[in-house]
């Protein structure tokens, strides 16, 4: 960039001449004087009146730009190249000498330059390193109608900047202008008039066509040959022209035809060179020049005199619907048409064609609308921030835009990551202004070329930059969806665009223009759509090669969906989604949308999606979609989501205060619940929270010291607490905290940041030590330990002891911890009497609980307690019972045990017994032992793990184990385990296995005996299975009762080995067993076959009984039915086995007596009925004893006594005359269930 050094006067031509002809000369003296006498002058010169090449020399004539420079302002370097060449010429200089310009790419400006001819984009740019811009005394802001953003800069910079300098002249000019605007502007500055020339221009309104495409073409090429031919005067060069590039490149292509016409395009991106054609005379045919609204302003082309105007130019809009800067092809305004208009006539008459009617130019604007209202303001404020012109709203403008569109502008910058939250230029935005598109789809750009997917995203944006070429006209509309159906994405509409350029350049490259525009006829596509998306494209691409970027000249062959459309969401973050129900959506901004029907997520609609644009007709509506996910939203740009924090909670596996982060984007939640170290967000909230929940609790992983000793400190006053159920002990809470907080430094919020505070000084460590006496609030003495004793010791074992005061808790009060393996040994009474520091209270609560009538006896209670206390000491019994009898004795009163409530006391007045295995690991806890001992007797397991020289053995075939002793020893949890070995019979073999219970270790060894027996002794048994209860007369028997020969002879044969046993004690040993199977050997089967006679006779009397029982059908049902319930009874394998010789002897007596019953049904029934009943309570009495304690009736001889005298007295009931085998009657069945109830209490499961 070139800058002035003004050291000594430039060289200027003593002789200045200026043209007669031009009107301008002649108002050279009022000009001079104006700029003379102001400071700003307003220039409304007519187009041809030569103000543009004049005004520099009048500036030069009145002595400016001799030691500064006279700057010279041009929309377009077109523009600015040509004026300088034309100055140069008219003073006799090369261009570079006195006359220099400064274009993009270009700067022939020298020290020696007196008049700088550049664009007003040059002017602007420097601004940034001369504010003042003091290399200039004289500045002519030309064509300033077209009311550009840069010319609107600079006027209002200039307004601004003129107090400053007041040495600065400044001279605004066009042909059609807004003089009284422009005046106001500038403080009511003088304005100047100037007419054009006097070559009279006819105008020509041809009228439009139908086809604003093919039609225009030919209207235009029929024109010209009417005038080549001479139908509208002499023969002359003509300007035409034409929106675009792509516009005039058709145009020329349909007119290479004509060999007398000589054709020359004339647009801004045209190479110098080819320009300077259309400045050169000479060549054979008519020249026609081709341009585009380049040739509207400053720029004379030489010699034309027929204009050709179809009306319509691109026109920049920013489209507030879709927030997308476009390129419409729009019509023009008046002033641009006058001025199209005064491009001829300027040496002799010319001729205007407007290719519209004369009504619809007089219903078009007066002038264009200014660039600032037609564009984006995003981009205005990025420009302003970029060049440092200050803020928008504070600037100057000629026509100030709606503050409401300022902050939205602002809004979008900081969404695109442009601009910080206070307003200011970021570095991405310094980058996101020297492209030349829309801020939005240049933050696409920008995230393309990092993430390596830019040709993906040019043809997306250059797509999103066009109205869709993809018609649907409404009576084919089906066939337009079906046709466009083939490029349709599962996941997203921008991906079609990819595929639908694909198809469209393989057609483009194959077919002629023709057959392109009847394919796309054909297949529902406008084919002016699509040749403007080819031309975006492009201009697109060189935009990005300029800045450096890598445009490959191909797409891949396959897409990258997340890279794509992670940089898509860069320039669209306002215009996500999130499915809500059914095919609604909650969009940003707290909109309600639902996908476009012409989307190809209509009918799948995606949880996430990002629109292309979100518009509202009758609904709103979010088109151009895609599939995202939320995660993405999370990196594109974290300056614009919102981040809010909850339930801030201490967190010990990481040692850090940890809260829920919710983060929303303009208002729609993209992420919930993730988990952050709220140290950093909140150090105050934080720190008090670790205090509270981490120092004060103790909930660490790793804890230092202080924290280790402190705790172990307060762990010992809350176990006092505990023991003596007080909360008045250990200091509250808050003196924790604030004993913490005032020696901890602020920075210390987690367990990272305290460690290393303590590191810095060790005596820190010593700082924040406890002593008993602060933490320890009253002293409740020595006596504490006698009265709540830290274990229970009971027959050699020391039962650890829990104290807890927590009401209502599973383990509130006394918890005693019992390995599984010692369940068995555990006392069944001995916790019911606690310790001796809640049994006083427990003993007054239950007297309070008695009824009204006892307790009034027992008054006051506490001394009653007290005086039976006295004589009570702990014991394995039942404490309810104890009570009664010291009360019956001191005081003369009868309790009787159901009037005792002890389930209605407080839980805290009965143990809490933990079960635990053998490893320490809680099984089950529960508060009472019987339900606990049920629940944990189910199966014969091993108590203890497997050791070296443990008696446990599989698959046992003879006795070569050794001696078997009656207990075993060993640990578990710490403790003593006893368990009793003992033969085991399984399924199909005997095994050694160690059982929690003596009693079932006992029944389960004799089980195990007779099997190896059995197993030993398998001929004697092959012979008993084929001669047992056989015969045609016991097969008809064993039909009518229903009962299995196999079972029962197997049941026999055991009977006969379980009689030999009852005798003897059950061998342990080896020489034991062989004795015992010798002596079994040797009478098995004579022993066998006697039981099997006595079966078999009863057996054929339930036969008769069954016979005559099928005569009564189905009468009399519930004594039939208590008849052969006690045959399957006495039948039963437990039964046939253990019941014994002498008992199964009665078996034919037994089964007579049913017969005799059965016989008797048809006159007796209301007798036996009432016998029945007699006989039901003492049976249902032994069946739920037996269910309850599995095994009585062969562990407790009263129980199998009782079990005998209920068959008695079942004959006595139902058959008297048959007699009994010994005396019995209701009275004596209760005296027995009384000697089977103690034994049951003196023998707990």
């Amino acid at each position: 960039m070139s800058v002035a050094q003004p050291v000594t006067e430039r060289e200027v031509p003593a002789q200045i001449d200026f043209p007669e002809q031009l009107p301008v000369s002649e108002r050279r003296a009022d000009i001079e004087a104006a700029i003379r006498d102001h400071q700003v002058v307003i220039l409304a010169g007519e187009t041809g009146s030569g103000k543009t090449t004049q005004l520099p020399k009048i500036c030069l004539n009145l002595g400016r730009g001799r030691q500064l420079r006279i700057g010279h302002t041009q929309p377009r370097r077109i523009a600015a190249r040509t004026v300088a060449q034309r100055i140069a010429d008219e003073l006799n200089t090369s261009l570079g000498d006195l006359v220099g310009y400064q274009i993009r790419f270009n700067d022939t400006v020298s020290d020696a330059s007196a008049i700088k001819l550049m664009t007003d984009g040059i002017l602007l740019a420097e601004l940034t390193y001369d504010r003042d811009l003091s290399a200039y005394d004289t500045l002519i802001i030309d064509e300033a109608h077209e009311r550009s953003l840069n010319i609107d800069f600079l006027l209002g910079y200039l307004k601004q900047l003129l107090p400053r300098r007041p040495d600065l002249k400044v001279i605004v000019t066009s042909a059609t202008i807004d003089v009284a605007r422009f005046s106001e502007h500038f403080n009511d500055a003088p304005v100047l008039e100037v007419s054009g020339r006097t070559y009279p221009v006819d105008v020509h309104y041809v009228g439009d066509t139908e086809d604003r495409d093919e039609g225009v073409r030919q209207q235009i090429a029929d024109l010209l040959g009417e005038i080549e031919q001479g139908q509208f005067g002499p023969r002359g060069d003509a300007l035409v022209f034409l929106p675009g590039e792509r516009d005039i490149r058709e145009l020329a292509k349909a007119l290479r035809y004509n060999d007398r016409l000589r054709v020359l395009p004339l647009y801004a991106r045209l190479s110098q060179a080819e320009q300077n054609r259309v400045f050169q005379s000479g060549g054979s045919g008519m020249r026609v020049v081709l341009a585009t609204n380049v040739a509207e302003t400053s720029l004379t082309v030489p010699g034309i005199r027929y204009v050709i105007d179809p009306g319509e130019a691109r026109i920049s809009r920013y489209s507030a619907r879709s927030r997308l800067q476009r390129l419409p092809i729009e019509p023009i305004s008046q002033a641009s048409a006058n001025q199209r208009k005064g491009r001829c006539g300027r040496l002799s008459d010319g001729v205007c064609f407007r290719l519209y009617s004369e009504q619809d130019f007089v219903g078009r604007p007066e002038f264009t609308d200014p660039e600032i209202r037609r564009t984006n303001l995003a981009a205005v404020v990025l420009r302003m921030l970029e060049l440092g012109l200050g803020e928008v709203d504070r600037f100057p403008f000629i026509d100030p835009p709606d503050p409401k569109v300022v902050r939205d502008g602002y809004r979008l910058l900081e969404e695109l990551g442009a601009v910080s939250a206070r307003g200011k230029l970021t570095a991405l935005g310094q980058r996101l202004a020297r492209l030349p598109v829309d801020p939005r789809l240049g933050r696409m750009l920008l995230a393309a070329n990092e993430q390596g997917c830019l040709a993906e995203v040019l043809v997306i944006v250059s797509a999103m930059s066009i109205q869709d070429p993809r018609e649907r006209p409404t009576d084919k509309q089906a066939q337009a969806d079906q046709a466009h159906a083939r490029f349709q994405h599962p996941r997203s509409d921008f991906l079609a665009w990819i595929a639908l350029w694909r198809y469209y350049e393989e057609q483009r490259q194959t077919l002629s223009q023709n057959q392109l525009r009847k394919l796309c006829q054909r297949e529902y596509f406008a084919y002016m759509r699509m040749r403007e998306w080819r031309e975006i494209h492009g201009q697109l691409v060189i935009a990005c090669r300029q800045l450096g970027f890598k445009v490959r000249p191909q797409l891949p062959e396959e897409e990258a969906y997340e890279t794509i459309h992670q940089a898509l969401l860069t320039g669209l973050l306002g215009n996500v989604a999130q499915r809500d129900e059914g095919k609604q959506f909650n969009a940003t901004r707290n909109r309600k949308i639902v996908v476009f029907p012409g989307s190809g997520q209509y009918k799948k609609p995606p949880p996430w999606l990002v629109a292309g644009e979100i518009v509202e007709t009758t609904q709103v509506y979010a088109r151009q979609c895609g599939a995202i996910e939320p995660d993405w939203l999370l990196r594109v740009n974290p300056r614009v989501l919102k981040r809010s924090h909850y339930e801030p909670a201490w967190q010990r596996r990481s040692g850090r205060v940890m809260a829920k982060e919710r983060v929303t984007l303009f208002g729609l939640t993209i992420s919930d619940g993730r988990k952050v170290h709220f140290g950093d967000i909140d150090a105050k909230t934080a720190r008090e929270i670790f205090i509270r929940d981490a120092l004060v609790t103790g909930n660490v992983m790793k804890p230092p010291r202080f924290l280790k000793e402190n705790l172990t400190l307060m762990r010992s006053v809350e176990e006092l607490e505990s023991r003596t159920r007080r909360r008045d002990l250990l200091i509250e809470e808050e003196a924790l905290v604030q004993f913490y907080d005032e020696r901890l430094d602020a920075d210390c919020v987690g367990m990272t940041s305290l460690i290393k505070w303590l590191r810095a000084d060790r005596a820190r460590d010593d700082m924040l030590l406890l002593k008993r006496e602060q933490i320890l609030v009253r002293d409740p003495g020595a006596a504490v330990e006698a009265q709540f004793p830290p274990t229970l010791h009971w027959q050699g074992v020391d039962y650890q002891l829990r104290y807890q005061f927590e009401p209502g808790r599973e383990n509130d009060g006394v918890s005693i911890t019992i390995p599984l393996p010692l369940l068995n040994r555990a006392p069944r009474y001995l916790f019911e009497w606690l310790v001796p520091g809640l049994l006083r209270d427990k003993c007054i609560a239950l007297i309070k609980g008695l009824p009204k009538a006892l307790r009034k006896q027992l008054v006051p209670a506490p001394d009653v307690v007290d005086a039976a206390l006295s004589e009570l000491s702990a014991e394995d019994s039942d404490l309810c019972a104890a009570l009664s009898g010291v009360l019956k004795r001191q005081r003369g009163v009868q309790v009787s045990p159901s009037d005792w409530q002890p389930t209605q006391l407080e839980d805290f007045y009965r143990m809490n017994i933990r079960v635990v295995d053998a490893g320490g690991k809680l099984l089950g806890q529960g508060r009472d032992m019987a339900a606990l001992v049920a629940e944990f007797r189910g199966g014969e397991l091993a108590v203890a793990a497997p050791q070296a020289d443990s008696p446990e053995r599989k698959n046992v075939e003879r006795w070569d184990f050794g001696d078997l002793p009656p207990v075993w020893k060993s640990k578990a949890a710490g403790l003593d385990v006893i368990a009793h070995p003992a033969l085991v019979a399984e399924k199909e073999s005997v095994a050694v296995r160690l059982l929690d219970y003596p009693g079932e270790a006992a029944l389960a060894h004799e089980d195990g005996l007779v099997a190896l027996a059995i197993k030993q002794a398998s001929q004697v048994v092959k012979s008993l299975r084929k001669s047992l209860l056989s015969g045609n007369e016991l097969v008809l028997a064993f039909a009518a009762v229903e009962i299995d020969r196999k079972r029962l002879v197997e049941d026999v044969i055991a009977a006969a080995a379980y009689q030999s046993l009852r005798s003897i004690e059950a061998p342990r040993s080896d020489a034991a067993f062989k004795a015992w199977f010798d002596a079994l050997r040797s009478d098995w089967h004579a022993e066998a076959i006697r039981i099997g006679e006595q079966l078999a006779l009863a057996l054929k009397a339930w036969s008769a009984a069954r016979t005559d029982a099928a005569k009564l059908g189905a009468d009399y049902q519930d004594s039939q039915q208590d008849c052969w319930a006690n045959m399957e009874s006495l039948l039963s394998r437990e039964t046939v086995r253990c019941a014994g010789s002498e008992w199964l002897g009665e078996y034919p007596r037994y089964a007579k007596a049913a017969e005799h019953r059965i016989s008797r049904l048809n006159g007796q029934f209301l007798k036996d009925q009432k016998a029945l009943e007699m006989l039901s309570p003492w049976q249902d009495t032994l069946l739920a004893a037996t269910e309850s304690y599995p095994g009585l009736l062969r562990l407790s001889a009263e129980a199998g006594q009782y079990r005998w005298m209920l068959e008695e007295f079942r004959v006595s009931l139902f058959a008297q005359q048959m007699k009994t085998r010994l005396p019995v009657s209701s009275k004596r069945l209760e005296q027995q269930w009384l000697k089977v109830q103690q034994w049951i209490e003196h023998n707990p499961r």
